[in-house]
């Protein structure tokens, strides 16, 4: 549980950032003196009490760091710099956090290097906790934090917009970065949780933010809606016990009505506005699921109808999956798994794949070629919930 002075501070990160950040034109030194900044009010705030404007107080702060930092080399100017500090930031708020977020998704990093530099930089965490969302050693999260910062300066990147020729590949970059922190979020790759509501939250925060700077993205706003399409099953995901439920077994009065109707809207217009990508098709996809009554309720061939689509689109492999258990159960476990069969080269030793085809031939009746891929999923899979399910699974099989 985090503090008020901890919600605070994490609230204004990236805006202090960006309006350091846009002043002083270099992105990796003023990262390090928001993080100095951020530092000193985690500890002097809870004793002092937070001021009166907590954001200029953090910009000085952060902009006194910068200007020692460049003292050696800008001795005159750091005096002209010193006194305009009150002033840094006149342009909007909301601008610097919408340029961030371009800047951390540039295209000289690679994609677990930008999502952590968003997480640090947009999200306002520290390096502890991205390190415990990944689970990796603090030490190793700040090499790659800086390696990305590395990268950016490399590259010649400046605190701007990007052009706008460079925005649909760049928007792209960043929308990806989102799907990818929520994913892990919602459904964690590794480790003994299951899902870390805080990340996939972030990941909502950043993405609603993003929403409300470009309105008129349909796929901004389907992703979005993907999100909270998704999230809203989140309370019944999980038994009291830990045990996952899966989606056919919840119970559907846990799930979070609010959350369901604002993704639908959200979805609803991203396809009349068009063009239609593959983030609004896969919220039309969810919305399908929440929106059913009971499982047996859910519209599989309309579902089936718009991973088609998918799959013409994008080429996923994990899309080609949920076309064939979507196959499955609009014209039988047969039809599923001889879509699955053509996967076996794309996804190969992949746990989902595995536990999608042991979950067809438990439809199909075929109890000993279902525990087989249920074991197989399992010895496959590096989450410890995720295995504890499959392994249970397979032994009711027994």
């Amino acid at each position: 549980m985090t503090t008020p002075v901890e919600d605070l501070l994490r609230d204004l990160s990236p805006q202090v950032l960006g309006a350091v950040a846009r002043h002083w034109g270099d992105f990796a030194a003023a990262e390090d003196a928001t993080q100095e900044a951020l530092l000193a009010a985690a500890v002097q705030w809870p004793r002092t009490g937070v001021p009166e404007q907590p954001r200029g107080w953090l910009i000085r702060v952060a902009s006194r760091r910068m200007a020692d930092h460049h003292r050696a080399e800008v001795a005159r100017r750091r005096r002209e710099e010193a006194a305009a500090v009150p002033d840094v930031a006149p342009e909007p708020v909301a601008d610097d956090a919408l340029v961030l977020l371009f800047l951390c998704c540039h295209p000289a990093l690679t994609p677990p290097t930008a999502i952590a530099l968003t997480l640090r930089a947009v999200g306002g965490l520290s390096t502890a906790e991205i390190a415990r969302a990944f689970l990796l050693p603090e030490a190793t999260m700040a090499q790659r934090i800086s390696r990305a910062k590395q990268s950016i300066r490399a590259a010649g990147a400046r605190f701007t917009m990007p052009g706008r020729d460079a925005w649909p590949e760049r928007l792209r970059s960043v929308l990806h970065v989102l799907y990818l922190i929520f994913n892990e979020g919602y459904a964690s790759s590794g480790g003994p949780e299951h899902q870390r509501a805080e990340l996939a939250g972030e990941a909502i925060r950043l993405t609603r933010a993003l929403h409300g700077r470009l309105p008129a993205e349909s796929e901004v706003a389907g992703l979005l809606a993907l999100m909270l399409l998704t999230d809203a099953r989140r309370p019944a995901r999980t038994a009291p016990d830990g045990r996952i439920v899966p989606l056919d077994e919840q119970d559907r009065g846990r799930w979070d009505r609010a959350s369901i109707e604002e993704g639908t809207a959200l979805v609803e217009r991203a396809l009349r506005r068009g063009p239609v990508g593959p983030y609004t098709l896969q919220a039309a996809v969810a919305a399908l699921h929440d929106e059913a009554p009971t499982a047996a309720d859910t519209d599989w061939p309309q579902i089936l109808a718009l991973y088609g689509v998918l799959t013409r689109m994008t080429d996923n492999p994990m899309v080609e999956l949920n076309r064939a258990v979507a196959a499955a159960m609009v014209h039988g476990p047969a039809a599923g798994l001889a879509l699955l069969d053509a996967l076996d080269a794309r996804l190969p030793g992949n746990h989902r794949l595995a536990a999608a085809r042991a979950h067809l031939h438990e439809m199909a009746g075929d109890r000993a070629a279902a525990r087989e891929h249920y074991r197989a999923a399992a010895a496959a899979t590096a989450s410890l919930p995720e295995r504890g399910y499959l392994l249970t699974r397979a032994a009711r099989l027994d």
